[in-house]
């Protein structure tokens, strides 16, 4: 815990070798901005230690593979289980499961070639082989499944994800609510028209792929300063409230398509 004004944040070091009165900020790294307490500190460092303690029980061990990945050669390799090994290339990585590893990977999650990215898609080798990974991986990957896979999390739970507890399922359900709404995509002061906010809006934030949406299908709102929230997926125009617009723009290049 360093303290920083009245409060603290987290920060890390590895190896340090000198005394710990010793230490100065400069050790660290890794700065969270979020204020942290004892208790919490305490729970973070005790987590971490069991994890370190259950690595070397798993006995994961790095392996000579230069095999072909969807991202590349594999220039390191680490074996968990026969058929489950996680690859590292110069630009990203993820797990690679053999035929018969793959065919027990929930369907929901399950990738037909068995390459698992390792943003997101290795959750579900987690879940799939939990006793593979240690419990902060199993806490972490649960929390990825439940904001980017909320069918399988429910699956996984036989619980129902509710409002504020999922961000895709957050977002399906706006866009389900929103599809006949007017939603902005794009927004800007109003020069114009001083404390207010200059909007594009297409019906239900749909955009064009790749090419520039036809006129019919976006229009332009004034929106006051005091009522724009964009939210969590974007601000929803008020019809009864928001005000269509027409002219100059602040936009540059709006030629009142």
């Amino acid at each position: 815990m360093s303290p920083s004004g009245n409060r603290y944040h987290l920060v890390k070091a590895w190896g340090l070798k000198r005394p710990i009165e010793d230490w100065t900020i400069a050790d660290f790294h890794d700065q969270r901005t979020d204020p942290v307490d004892e208790a919490e500190f305490s729970r973070l460092v005790e987590e971490w230690s069991r994890h370190v303690a259950q690595l070397t029980a798993l006995a994961r061990r790095t392996i000579a593979d230069s095999a072909s990945t969807p991202w590349g050669l594999s220039q390191h390799a680490v074996l968990y289980a026969d058929g489950i090994v996680v690859h590292s290339t110069a630009s990203h990585g993820g797990f690679a499961l053999s035929l018969d590893r793959n065919r027990l990977v929930p369907s929901l999650l399950r990738a037909e070639d068995g390459f698992y990215e390792e943003d997101c898609a290795w959750v579900a080798v987690a879940i799939a082989y939990p006793d593979l990974f240690t419990d902060f991986e199993r806490r972490h990957a649960d929390d990825i499944l439940r904001h980017v896979y909320p069918q399988a999390w429910e699956d996984a739970h036989a619980k129902v994800l509710q409002p504020g507890q999922s961000r895709a399922k957050d977002r399906s359900d706006f866009d389900r609510d929103n599809v006949d709404r007017w939603v902005v995509i794009s927004a800007i002061q109003s020069h114009h028209h001083p404390g207010f906010v200059e909007c594009i809006a297409m019906l239900g934030g749909r955009r064009s792929s790749g090419v520039r949406a036809p006129a019919d299908e976006e229009r332009r709102y004034l929106v006051d300063e005091a009522f724009y929230d964009i939210g969590a997926f974007g601000y929803v125009v008020d019809e009864s409230r928001d005000r269509r617009y027409g002219g100059p723009s602040s936009f540059i290049g709006w030629t009142g398509r």
